[in-house]
């Protein structure tokens, strides 16, 4: 994935804009960041309105699309139907082409105005989930993914969402070390478990409380990967009930300590896999899945492919 078209529209969000321009459009080659063509498109190649207060000028026009490896549509502040014609045919054009499709927060409406997200799951905001479900009823909402895939049409929640989509794009094509050196670049993080009810406005606990430290039992526990680790283990080191910890973990970051691990393995096991020769029975140990199985099959559920073939694919 080399080249990069993002579909600018009026009134889009210099958010989500910005989002694609920094994944995308700066070079990190200094840093072993392939360089990346993208492609600022519009109807006609004429300048695009933003929200708040700016003006872009688009490079090129909707024929910026034909030969993109990915479109990327920014959302906008206030998702406005109908679609403008050309832009509807473009995207469908290009989604005929197999060419792979991805909206950021409110740019699924563009989606779902195209008719591309008929008869398939997507996400947005979660404000806006009830929104999209009642004006497309043929869309499968999820209100509560950060992002969704169905058959090459990408979708995703709110802005930092849409940078955890950009980064796991950046991944699939290029494996974990390239997307978590943007992810540094942008001093966010290479990959987010949970949903977006973590993020739905919540009680937090008060100064002085004895809720338990997350972060600091999460980097405690990235230390020792390669040690058989339970949630009692995390619990301990929280100087916490495994109840009450659990609790919390859910509170703070929207999944399960248990998930939370099975992902930090699975990370750990594909930076291995791409920066080492270590055989796979040796990855599976380093990333505490004992048994060579274990992460075959955990690797295959959640990677979609196996650790050999990953190697392949991305490994030195």
């Amino acid at each position: 994935m080399r080249s990069v078209a993002l579909l600018m529209h009026d009134e889009m969000s210099v958010l989500d804009y910005s989002v694609a321009c920094w994944v995308w459009g700066a070079d990190r080659s200094r840093a072993g960041v392939p360089r990346f063509d993208l492609r600022l498109c519009s109807a006609d190649g004429a300048p695009v309105t933003m929200e708040p207060a700016a003006l872009v000028r688009a490079a090129h026009t909707l024929d910026g699309l034909a030969d993109a490896d990915l479109i990327v549509i920014p959302g906008a502040g206030i998702p406005r139907e109908p679609l403008d014609g050309r832009l509807a045919d473009a995207l469908r054009a290009a989604a005929d082409r197999g060419t792979d499709i991805a909206a950021l927060c409110s740019g699924a409406f563009v989606l779902a105005a195209a008719g591309l997200l008929d008869g398939r799951r997507a996400t947005t905001h979660w404000l806006l989930a009830g929104r999209l479900a009642e004006a497309h009823p043929e869309v499968t909402v999820d209100p509560g993914a950060l992002f969704v895939e169905d058959r090459g049409i990408w979708t995703s929640a709110g802005a930092t969402a849409g940078i955890d989509l950009c980064l796991h794009l950046v991944r699939l094509a290029h494996g974990v070390n390239v997307a978590n050196t943007i992810a540094r670049h942008l001093v966010a993080a290479g990959h987010r478990d949970g949903a977006q009810a973590q993020y739905v406005a919540r009680p937090v606990p008060a100064p002085g409380s004895a809720a338990p430290d997350i972060a600091a039992t999460q980097a405690w526990a990235l230390e020792r990967l390669d040690q058989s680790l339970t949630v009692a283990d995390l619990a301990a080191h929280a100087r916490t009930s495994p109840r009450t910890f659990a609790r919390h973990f859910a509170d703070y970051t929207g999944t399960t300590p248990a998930q939370w691990l099975l992902h930090a393995r699975i990370a750990r096991a594909q930076q291995l896999l791409e920066s080492t020769t270590l055989p796979i029975d040796q990855v599976a140990a380093r990333c505490g899945f004992g048994v060579t199985a274990l992460l075959r099959r955990h690797f295959a559920r959640l990677i979609g492919t196996s650790p050999g073939r990953y190697r392949r694919l991305y490994g030195h």
